[in-house]
């Protein structure tokens, strides 16, 4: 526990570890603190560090012997990076306190560089478990391709044939290492590697399995197959490991989307944990520039914009990843220990930077950085939104601009409030309708409680299978005399909503938004800077939060930027509709004394 608590220590203290990494490193601290949760202060009443079940480990790790490698020869305890302990110590050790028995954590998500020892650290976690589990246990190992995925496999059997003390006894080998699979004889757990497929991995009892490169994957198929066949093991784990791919759009994404909702606070899931080490640009007010003739940023570390009529200069103090070492730190905590990696991987930037042609390969494999060339990127951070949470909002009286987000009928629905207070701060709320017959299903395939949501009156389930219109309507026409306000304008994207619209015109002023960069740019750049600087007030809404999280921005030739919803890596309706709100909004004021005009 001390070489992963210091890890831990130094980690949160330093700038050269990312911020989900710090996130995870306090968790983990939080536990173990005072002498193993002797310390009175110490709140945690649920888990602890089993420290007999380390000692154990430890002594595992120094008759291992490190096959090849700079540190060839000596033992994994003694070559261990701080970032394998805190690994090996969470996983394997955490514990229930009222089931000493039960580990704490079922997932274990892994994002780091390339030669950072990920699929080391899996083998000598699954060499581990061949000692720890119980009798029979089953251990597979899936990836893209199947030579992708024996590599583990042959991981394994290097440091066990470079670990005589472990491999052998009396002259006679412990493990039967065979083409298919390998067996550990005293106990019969065994291990698989398996060739990926798309329809042949049910059936799989999987106490540990691990998918690699997961971001190479078509599908989340591989994974889902692992983690159904898990339901009645005591001990489940499910390691998923990979670096950054050239797409946003593949599974390893969901899972680090879900991660950082979880250690957002965003999410509860005590069962899961993440080291995602990649890029934290505000930490260094740095900006992911995959252009080098381009150093255009502001404070928000997105792309700042030259519009007409602002004509912003470049940041002079803002650097990109051809300079900025804190990138590479990031994505890299093994070269922060060993001088060798850390040299070489300065050889591999100026490379990049010379060579167009290498340039993506570093930038997605080495800095953990998805290199598109196509300009899309998070909308805002999600603990900048978290800052503008308010307990109540003061409704009564104001006059408020209605956006909406009327989708498909099977999918979600959006209803956004907005208005300006006497400070010129953007007070808004947010409503989301789904299908109430589809609840189930959208709480399996998004990995969210809308039950919960329900509760708290931000989510309303109406109809069976598709959207009651006719209930987003009516809930529009009541706001006035729910809240005390007074609608000015009501904003909406033709798609699937002039029905609706047609119904509202007899009542209020109804004006159809443009989805088009055009006319987004303005209020998606409004939104973004009154988010940064605290000028957003929102009541808790943890679904507002999480379409935040989801959004991407893209940018058109004209550096104009708007929320891509197919880019989005998950709903985002409750954002569209907010940004349709501000429009109005910032209509309304532009053209305040000579009546609202709108350019539609």
């Amino acid at each position: 526990m001390i070489k992963a608590s210091k890890y831990a220590n130094r980690a949160i203290k330093s700038e050269d570890a990312p911020k989900y990494v710090k996130l995870q490193c306090q968790k983990f601290l939080d536990i173990s603190n005072g002498e193993n949760n002797k310390d009175k202060n110490i709140k945690n009443t649920k888990y602890f560090v089993n420290l007999e079940m380390l000692e154990r480990i430890e002594n595992t790790l120094k008759l291992l012997i490190m096959p090849r490698g700079l540190k060839a020869g000596e033992t994994i305890y003694d070559c261990s990076t701080g970032y394998q302990w805190l690994f090996y110590t969470s996983i394997l050790c955490v514990v229930y306190k009222d089931n000493p028995t039960r580990r704490r954590y079922e997932t274990a998500i892994l994002e780091i560089a390339r030669k950072n020892f990920k699929t080391f650290t899996i083998a000598t976690t699954f060499i581990l478990l061949f000692l720890l589990e119980p009798k029979f246990s089953k251990f597979y190992s899936v990836a893209p391709d199947g030579s992708l995925s024996r590599e583990v496999k042959t991981a394994i059997e290097e440091i066990l044939k470079s670990s005589p003390k472990v491999y052998m006894k009396d002259e006679t080998p412990r493990f039967k290492i065979l083409r298919d699979y390998i067996k550990f004889e005293l106990n019969e757990n065994q291990y698989f590697p398996l060739n990926y497929s798309n329809s042949r991995m049910d059936g799989k009892l999987p106490n540990v399995f691990l998918a690699d490169e997961v971001g190479a994957l078509p599908n989340a198929y591989a994974i889902e197959s692992m983690r159904s066949g898990q339901l009645n093991i005591l001990n489940k784990l499910g390691c998923i490991i990979s670096t950054k791919y050239p797409t946003i759009d593949n599974p390893f994404e969901e899972e680090i989307k879900y991660a950082k909702q979880v250690l957002d606070g965003i999410t509860e899931d005590e069962t899961l944990f993440a080291l995602l080490y990649e890029p934290d640009f505000s930490a260094s007010n740095t900006s992911v520039n995959t252009s080098i003739e381009s150093e255009f940023y502001d404070k928000s570390n997105k792309f700042q914009i030259k519009d007409s009529q602002n004509q912003s200069e470049p940041n002079q103090t803002s650097q990109s990843w051809t300079s900025d070492d804190l990138i590479l730190k990031h994505a890299n905590p093994v070269a922060l220990e060993i001088p060798e990696i850390w040299e070489d991987l300065l050889k591999k930037r100026a490379k990049a930077i010379a060579m167009e042609s290498a340039r993506e390969n570093f930038l997605t494999k080495h800095c953990n950085i998805i290199y598109q060339g196509a300009g899309t990127e998070s909308f805002i951070d999600i603990s900048d939104v978290k800052r503008c949470k308010v307990n109540k909002i003061d409704w009564k009286g104001r006059e408020v601009y209605v956006g909406v987000d009327l989708s498909m009928t099977t999918d979600n629905t959006a209803v956004v409030m907005c208005a300006v207070d006497e400070d010129n701060h953007i007070l808004a709320d947010a409503w989301c309708f789904i299908p109430e017959g589809r609840i189930e299903e959208k709480n399996k395939f998004e990995k969210l409680d809308y039950k919960r949501f329900i509760k708290h009156k931000k989510c309303y389930p109406c109809g069976n299978k598709t959207i009651d219109y006719g209930f987003v309507e009516d809930f529009v026409f009541k706001l006035e005399d729910r809240f005390g306000v007074t609608i000015r304008a009501i904003g909406f994207d033709r798609y699937n909503c002039l029905s609706s619209a047609q119904k509202w015109l007899t009542k209020y002023s109804v004006v159809e938004i443009r989805q088009h960069s055009d006319t987004l740019h303005a209020p998606t750049k409004l939104l973004q800077e009154k988010i940064i600087n605290t000028e957003f007030s929102y009541e808790k809404n943890t679904l507002l939060e999480i379409n935040f999280s989801n959004a991407m921005c893209v940018y058109d030739t004209n550096m104009n930027r708007y929320i891509h919803k197919k880019k989005s890596s998950g709903k985002v309706d409750m954002v569209a509709a907010l940004i349709n709100a501000i429009y109005l909004l910032q209509q309304g004021i532009i053209f305040e004394g000579s009546g609202i005009t709108y350019a539609v």
